[in-house]
């Protein structure tokens, strides 16, 4: 009976130890995923200068541009507090 007894012991450490290597392979692929999930730095290659009266809105569509293109070469810019004189990116790779 002994003998059966370590047996299992034995084979529950196994599946332990499996079980704990399986988890740590998983979190380590999400870290390795989200730096894989970063988002490189916009390239800009063209830029233009806000004069008064000027509205992202009124950028974009002057420029042609999606939305969504804009944000990501302008990651940091505010819409509601544009300035004269302000740069923004209306060309480039994001």
């Amino acid at each position: 009976m002994a003998k059966y007894s370590n047996k299992s012991a034995m084979l529950t450490n196994f599946v332990l130890i499996v079980a704990l290597l399986v988890i740590v392979s998983m979190a380590e692929s999400r870290e390795i995923g989200l730096l894989k999930g970063k988002k490189s730095t916009p390239e800009c290659n063209g830029v233009y200068g806000v004069v008064s009266g000027d509205t992202c809105f009124a950028v974009r569509k002057n420029f042609n541009l999606t939305t969504t293109f804009f944000e990501s070469v302008n990651p940091n810019l505010e819409c509601d507090s544009l300035f004269v004189g302000q740069w923004l990116c209306v060309a480039g790779k994001a």
